[in-house]
């Protein structure tokens, strides 16, 4: 049993690790850094805008976190945030010209590294690993909020 947690928490956190080593690559030419990337990858499927709350939730992130890289983002020009009955309090955080160009460059930079490192695969692996990832995720969620059991 140890020996499946291990290999399994291992292989999360090198993915993991791999991937914010990319999107930082990536990134540095534009001043942003790796965490940047998952906020511009998912506006970029949000077209009209998302508010902050969603995107924390989308992205798994906290508001702290949220409200340091939209500052970011905003600074150097990628996103705008537009108001919403005449505030900005819940309002619609958007990409800008540029912003919609770098995320989509994001969103090929990320196919490419996906098809590279499953390039082995069948689909029909591929589709049971997505499918066994998305269950323990779900588990794992719920688990979290409930807390482990006592025996």
């Amino acid at each position: 049993m140890i020996e499946r947690f291990e290999r399994f928490s291992l292989a999360i956190f090198e993915i993991s690790r791999c991937w914010h080593r990319l999107a930082a690559k990536e990134l540095a030419p534009y001043g942003l850094k790796g965490p940047h990337a998952i906020y511009l990858t998912t506006l970029y499927r949000y077209e009209d805008g998302i508010t902050g709350p969603e995107l924390c939730d989308l992205c798994g992130r906290d508001k702290s976190d949220l409200s340091r890289a939209l500052a970011i983002l905003r600074q150097k020009g990628f996103i705008t945030k537009e108001e919403v009955n005449q505030s900005l309090y819940r309002g619609l955080i958007k990409l800008t010209g540029p912003g919609r160009t770098l995320a989509a460059r994001l969103v090929c930079r990320a196919s490419l590294a996906v098809e590279l490192a499953g390039g082995g695969l069948s689909e029909e692996t591929r589709d049971s690993f997505y499918q066994a990832l998305g269950f323990i995720t779900t588990r794992l969620r719920e688990i979290s909020k409930e807390g482990l059991p006592e025996s």
